[in-house]
């Protein structure tokens, strides 16, 4: 994997890069989908990439592990072939999936003990495991085994939680190195930096994850509880350490607003389940403000969903018409909401992107983000 840093904003440390792998090209600063099971619900491929404009998804280590299972993947010639996603994807750990399980799972040295959701039957997660399974599933990239530190922590436990991610980092980076892609393309390998709200375990984290060298760097464990004042402390405090050759990864963020202020601060790549699981209940996001479709005001709404500016869906959908879906609980809705939703975020950080390289981004964020947190 590849980055090449394209610009800076003059007045701010946004950025415009490219990442290369070896399934395409990525323009930066990036949303990417979010796709647990290997698709991303209720849409389709082709409107992926023709109306969604995705150029990289997500998988769920801790999901694709326990369905399909990792021999049907591998027959399959891993999940690029198991789906037909032809560009770049992503997988996670599965640690946060594991660790939201706390009722099922025990952390250990070794790793972590885990019941499945599904028929309660017990799994072990380690952090070489996860790099093999993490292989097996053929991911462009790679995230390192972590825990993932609720925001509320006190000191002692994000103490203790970080030094157990590092030791687990060390050794899934060892079982990294040692090991190869299995269907004859290369795969990076992004550590995580934790830390919980604490700028000094912040900063230490980010000295480690800098000094292994790997192709990029994630920052894990925000947008848990924090506020969002705190999240965007801690974004400020790693993006100084991190190297700035390298993409910098901010998972499961989150907001139109966290976004641009994410970029703002440094982040090149973003990912959330906001823009779907919220399009399912009917929540729409727009350039012009943020809608509930289930409100009566739209019910005679003949208006297109996005009225002015870019348009996200086929413009033949009406407000009033999206509303009659939703109440009629139409299995459509969800599915134009996630469409329309999707698209809003990456188009969002596509305008971010044209304005980093523009030189004009730091006058551009605050007008963009009084328009996006608007309620209509």
């Amino acid at each position: 994997m590849q980055f090449k840093l394209q610009a800076t904003d003059p007045n701010s440390k946004a950025r415009a890069g490219l990442i290369t792998t070896d399934h395409g090209t990525i323009e930066t600063p990036i949303f990417m989908p979010v796709g647990t099971l290997g698709s991303v619900k209720g849409v389709h491929f082709h409107e992926l990439r023709d109306d969604i404009k995705a150029q990289i998804i997500l998988g769920n280590t801790y999901h694709l592990y326990l369905r399909p299972g990792i021999d049907t993947l591998e027959k399959a010639g891993g999940l690029h072939k198991f789906n037909g996603w032809e560009k770049p994807i992503l997988t996670d750990s599965g640690g946060f999936q594991v660790f939201s399980l706390s009722g099922i799972r025990k952390l250990t040295e070794e790793g972590v003990w885990f019941r499945s959701h599904i028929d309660g039957s017990k799994h072990l997660f380690t952090p070489e495991n996860v790099v093999d399974i993490e292989r097996s599933i053929g991911a462009d990239i790679m995230m390192a085994l972590d825990e993932c530190t609720p925001g509320t922590a006190d000191r002692q436990y994000a103490r203790k939680s970080l030094d157990l991610t590092m030791r687990w980092l060390d050794r899934g980076w060892k079982r990294y190195k040692e090991t190869e892609g299995k269907y004859g393309y290369s795969q990076a390998y992004f550590p995580i930096v934790q830390g919980c709200t604490y700028p000094d375990l912040r900063r230490e984290a980010a000295e480690r994850v800098a000094e292994l060298g790997a192709d990029g760097n994630a920052i894990g464990g925000l947008a848990v509880g924090e506020p969002a004042e705190v999240m965007y402390d801690m974004i400020e405090v790693v993006n100084e350490v991190l190297p700035t050759d390298r993409p910098r990864y901010l998972m499961g963020v989150g907001t139109p607003a966290n976004i641009l202020e994410a970029i703002d601060r440094g982040v090149d790549m973003m990912d959330c389940v906001m823009p779907t699981r919220n399009g399912r209940n009917g929540m729409l996001f727009t350039a012009n403000g943020i809608m509930n479709m289930r409100n009566r005001k739209w019910a005679d709404d003949f208006s297109p969903i996005q009225e002015d500016g870019p348009s996200y869906v086929d413009r033949v959908y009406t407000k009033a018409y999206l509303r009659h879906l939703f109440i009629s609980q139409e299995l459509l809705a969800l599915q134009i909401a996630s469409i329309h939703n999707l698209a809003f975020y990456l188009w969002l950080v596509g305008e971010a992107r044209r304005h980093i390289l523009a030189g004009d981004f730091a006058t551009w964020k605050p007008m963009m983000i009084e328009r996006v947190t608007r309620r209509l």
